[in-house]
């Protein structure tokens, strides 16, 4: 959580770019992205230099040498951020404008820098001199401000703070889901050490940071101190796709300031033929867009064979389905109308999850979760791979409360439904015995497949309604009598006091 200091060094960055000119919020996040890039090349390059003369081996800097830049040729320590944040404005200004980002494109070619990928078609925006030099001093500041405060993450709650301006901003909030209901969505899945997890419509990597926070604090020993998992902690185990070349760049960037080396995070159309992924994946969480429809004709056509149709919410449930190995697991988060929609699209998609695989979990969610900027109700579908069914009963939750406010303001609450869906979800054998009444139940199957496969919780949910007892009419009026005497007395007494 960033607070404090360090939240008004950020906010202070913030409105140099604002002020500046820069006032579309990707755009800020973008060119702070870049900048955040060159900056721990540095850091990278001096720490490996370290630990290598730490051990007594070889290390030669991607600075060390004379790098060539278009028909010039410059000695590669001037393109240290360490070097050129102490040049006079206007030579800092052309330096990093022709002669750094150019030198952090051409690095793709460097296995070694999971940065360079994420750079091939960055372009500088930052529009003057003064502007550059004022940001690299206010995020010089940001970084002594980080060290001092030696926490295990703060890079990665900066840069979780810094996408946040992006949903504050108001339009482009679309591309965040909360991420309270993202770590609710976690640790409901329990991620293990040898996942393979992916999200398909990944945005910023909010899951898979997510997965990455999960592990570290639940499962550090068996990630971190294992040469085998940390490697696949560090370059095998997060995948990410998305349509969004901005939204990929921080995406990563996002995954790196969390500790992931090495995310293969890609431009890819999920829904495409582009998208050859099948029986690959062990964990998959996502919240994948859900407006409109598209051209089924760029639709991969095995998607099609599962239910044919143009709405993204329903193509991305059969993507998820082709993607999980079997006995692979999946959260995602879907619009109320997946639930209970009525055309023959909806009722395949909800058939191939109850009679071909497991079905395990609906947690209704409240409309307001994704305020102000959008009112859909939505819910939460846990299920299995198994292409072979195995649903006996699906367990359903009614979420009544967030922990925030459900309007616009999004304030926080003391109602929260959340450990509690936590706690009951893994312990479903206590669930058994509730009744359809309750917040939570059980629905048999056949229940379902008897009302058309439909999962909306308002199907299944009994409302108890309790007898009030009255008291007689006769009762009622002599206390009415009674009162109006009263009231009679009481205004004669207030007439005598004034007189009239």
């Amino acid at each position: 959580m960033v607070t404090g200091e360090l939240k008004s060094k950020i906010d202070s960055l913030w409105e140099i770019f604002w002020t500046g000119g820069l006032t579309n919020p990707l755009d800020v996040i973008e060119q702070m992205t870049y900048l955040m890039f060159i900056h721990d090349l540095d850091d990278t390059d001096n720490t490996r230099a370290k630990e290598a003369a730490m051990l007594g081996l070889p290390y030669e800097s991607v600075f060390a040498k004379e790098v060539q830049i278009g028909d010039r040729i410059v000695d590669g320590s001037q393109l240290k951020w360490s070097v050129f944040h102490d040049f006079p404005a206007g030579k800092m200004y052309s330096t990093v404008q022709e002669w750094v980002f150019p030198f952090i494109k051409e690095l793709h070619g460097d296995k070694e820098s999971a940065y360079s990928k994420y750079m091939g078609d960055a372009i500088f925006k930052i529009p003057t001199p003064l502007m550059l030099d004022k940001i690299v001093t206010a995020m010089d500041g940001i970084y002594e401000q980080m060290a001092q405060l030696k926490a295990a993450d703060t890079r990665g709650d900066v840069y979780e703070y810094l996408l946040s301006k992006i949903a504050t901003a108001g339009v482009n909030g679309q591309f965040r889901t909360p991420r309270h209901i993202i770590r609710m969505m976690v640790d409901l899945m329990e991620p293990k050490a040898d996942e393979i997890v992916c999200d398909p419509a990944c945005g910023t990597s909010g899951f898979l940071v997510g997965v990455s926070d999960y592990l570290k604090e639940n499962r550090k020993q068996e990630v971190f101190f294992n040469r085998h998992n940390k490697d696949h902690y560090m370059n095998h185990m997060f995948h990410g796709y998305d349509m969004d070349r901005t939204m990929l760049r921080i995406g990563a960037m996002n995954m790196m300031t969390h500790g992931v080396d090495n995310p293969f995070i890609e431009y890819r159309d999920s829904l495409s033929d582009q998208n050859p992924d099948k029986e690959k994946y062990t964990l998959i969480l996502a919240n994948p867009p859900f407006k409109g429809s598209l051209d089924a004709d760029i639709v991969s056509a095995d998607l099609l064979k599962v239910c044919k149709t143009k709405k993204t919410e329903l193509l991305f449930l059969a993507l998820f389905l082709r993607m999980l190995k079997a006995g692979g697991r999946c959260a995602c988060i879907v619009p109320d109308g997946v639930l209970f929609g009525s055309s023959k699209a909806h009722k395949a998609i909800r058939k191939e999850l109850i009679e071909g695989n497991r079905l395990e979990a609906v947690i209704s969610m409240p409309s307001g979760v994704f305020k102000p900027y959008a009112g859909v109700s939505t819910a939460i579908l846990i299920f299995t791979r198994t292409g072979h069914g195995g649903t006996d009963e699906v367990w359903f939750y009614d979420m009544k409360a967030d922990g925030y406010s459900l309007d616009d303001k999004r304030s926080e609450t003391k109602e929260n439904d959340i450990p509690d869906i936590i706690a009951r979800f893994h312990a479903l054998d206590a669930e058994r015995e509730r009744k359809c009444t309750e917040q939570s139940f059980f629905v048999p199957k056949d229940e379902i497949i008897s009302n058309d496969y439909d999962l909306s919780i308002n199907k299944y949910k009994q409302t108890e309604y309790v007898a009030v007892e009255y008291p007689p009419t006769s009762e009622i009026m002599a206390k009415l009598d009674k009162l109006e005497i009263e009231i009679s007395a009481e205004m004669n007494v207030l007439r005598e006091l004034l007189g009239l």
